[in-house]
């Protein structure tokens, strides 16, 4: 009996995965970042900062990884997780210049791209991971999706004190693994990593 043959992909082929998979993550990177900067506007008063603060961008890099889950492997969905959250950021700015009264100094644009290239590859993994079928990287994944909003919260409620907004990013932080998960263990576990996840990046970055 004849072995049946073994498929190798071709290089081109894995080249244009990876060429669709940061073309449209940049395309909705870009998309999302003049939205966000659209809706500092449209949100009232203290309101307006939840739509450029560090959680929610950190959705889009979550959300291209995710996307990404069943058809690139796990170095692709980080880069796409990059390019989604760089984009965001050059859509946001880029938006900002040419639509508003300019960026002003470049120092707040540097800083949140460089957020974005350690931010963008790790959130894209979180939501390769989440969409997997390893039960401990689906919990990882979810934990750090809830607990960015765990973070914003402390930093809403500890150093702007802005209660709603704090309020709301901990339902979120809640929500997130009882919404997201596939059993009530993954839940549970999640929502228990998440708690430490929020503590130890307010640490490392605020």
């Amino acid at each position: 009996m004849n072995a049946s043959p073994v498929i190798t992909p071709l290089p081109g082929a894995r080249g244009g995965v990876w060429a669709g998979a940061t073309a449209s993550t940049f395309a909705g990177g870009l998309l999302l970042g003049v939205l966000t900067n659209l809706a500092q506007s449209w949100l009232p008063g203290a309101w307006n900062q939840i739509a450029n603060s560090g959680a929610v961008w950190s959705v889009a890099a979550f959300a291209a990884g995710a996307l990404l889950a069943r058809r690139v492997s796990l170095p692709a969905a980080a880069a796409g997780g990059l390019c989604a959250e760089a984009a965001l950021v050059i859509g946001y700015y880029g938006y900002a210049e040419v639509a508003r009264d300019g960026m002003g100094d470049m120092q707040a644009p540097l800083i949140w791209l460089g957020m974005a290239f350690i931010a963008g590859p790790l959130f894209g993994v979180a939501g390769f991971w989440w969409r997997g079928s390893v039960p401990r990287r689906r919990v990882i994944g979810l934990a750090a999706l809830a607990g960015v909003f765990g973070t914003e919260a402390i930093h809403y409620a500890w150093v702007l004190h802005h209660a709603p907004q704090a309020w709301t990013c901990l339902a979120v932080l809640v929500l997130v693994p009882l919404l997201m998960g596939r059993t009530h263990k993954e839940r549970a576990l999640a929502l228990l990593t998440a708690v430490p996840f929020s503590l130890l990046a307010y640490l490392i970055f605020y």
